[in-house]
């Protein structure tokens, strides 16, 4: 390995390592990419591709914002598809409909309330229930499948260096140690995730780090069937910090309770996107631990699954999957983002929630004002 200096090492190409690496470049500097595999395969290419601007709230709100402008940007720069398609938000019933209302009222963030018709006339959502819903036009999606691999191409052609199939096996003051040798850098960027357990242990143990795994789908679009928004829910208004302050939002979980304790009991964020090739990526469920098992439960997916169907309208032998696999991203009780120093020039940054493709960008831009002050 180069014992060249470099102005940033960064730990990691995932999203969020690749987003700090965007910043680094558009400030400048030198940059180093270290990553143990030799592509991208974690959370940052098993998502939604979703940007959810709109879901967010007070810190994470600012640096969606500033994500969304880096998606569009990037995506025309590196030659990945990025779109600014909005979001619709399915309401099935009175007071999901009542908590878009007030969403909307609040002006905080654009949002454009739909009767059943006008939902189904941006989305083919046949559900029965459908009694309206809300257009959310600050939204943009990406494939993430291509969108990560793609960026980092582009990142080597603007000079970041990227050292694949190199594991980070431990950090002192201006080097950064690895499986094959050393790096030195002014400034290092640790993006490992839920691994950061592995390097700093006492500041995972601190946070109470765990790893949220996720049951996610690849479906056939039923009919050919073209969404351009993301599909959102009432579960989804239950996990975004953006609708937290409607005062309709606890009738929504308090009637979740009594009429869907399955959905609650695996924490259900009944969404959907879809791919440019047309399949929809359909999910997704929640449950934390510091390890988990290795064996996944068929019952999670045939919910998601039975959910999904419902939605669409349509009988659930009627959802041809494609693909089946399991997320896992870090998570912290009652905190977003973890940004820790554990040695001088040095910073641990984990987005502690699922919101990593919506906010990477902006907490890559602050991050590096603070490291380099």
């Amino acid at each position: 390995m180069t014992t060249k200096r470099y102005d940033l090492v960064i730990v990691g190409a995932g999203i969020v390592g690749l987003a700090h690496a965007a910043e680094a470049v558009r400030r400048g500097l030198s940059v180093a990419v270290v990553e143990r595999d030799a592509f991208a395969r974690g959370a940052s290419v098993r998502n939604f591709g979703h940007g959810c601007i709109s879901g967010q709230a007070g810190t994470a709100l600012a640096y969606a914002r500033v994500a969304r402008e880096r998606w569009l940007e990037l995506g025309r720069a590196a030659g990945f598809w990025a779109a600014p398609t909005g979001t619709v938000v399915a309401a099935r019933d009175g007071d999901e409909l009542a908590v878009l209302r007030e969403f909307a009222a609040d002006g905080e963030v654009p949002a454009v309330l739909l009767d059943a018709d006008e939902v189904r006339a941006r989305v083919p959502l046949r559900a029965p229930e459908l009694v309206g819903g809300a257009l959310l036009p600050w939204d943009v999606r990406v494939d993430p499948r291509a969108a990560v691999g793609a960026l980092a191409r582009w990142l080597e052609r603007q000079g970041v260096v990227f050292h694949w199939g190199a594991s980070a096996t431990g950090v002192s003051a201006g080097t950064l140690h690895t499986s094959r040798g050393d790096l030195a850098g002014a400034a290092i960027v640790l993006a490992t995730g839920h691994d950061l357990d592995r390097l700093f242990p006492e500041i995972a143990a601190e946070v109470d780090l765990h790893r949220c795994e996720l049951h996610m789908l690849r479906v056939a679009a039923p009919g050919g069937a073209r969404f351009e928004p993301a599909v959102l829910t009432g579960l989804s208004m239950l996990r975004y910090a953006g609708f937290a302050d409607c005062p309709s939002l606890p009738a929504v979980a308090d009637r979740m309770a009594v009429e869907r304790p399955d959905l609650l009991a695996v924490d259900m964020n009944l969404m959907f996107t879809q791919l440019p090739d047309g399949d929809l990526v359909i999910g997704d469920t929640h449950a934390l631990a510091h390890t988990h098992l290795p064996f996944a439960a068929e019952d999670v997916d045939d919910l998601v699954l039975a959910e999904t169907a419902e939605l669409l309208g349509l009988p659930v032998a009627e959802l041809a999957v494609r693909e089946r696999w399991r997320g896992y991203y870090a998570s912290a009780p009652g905190r977003e983002f973890l940004v820790a120093t554990p040695l001088p020039g040095v910073r641990a940054v984990t987005v502690t929630t699922g919101i990593g493709m919506t906010t990477s960008h902006g907490l890559a831009a602050a991050v590096l004002d603070d490291l380099l002050a």
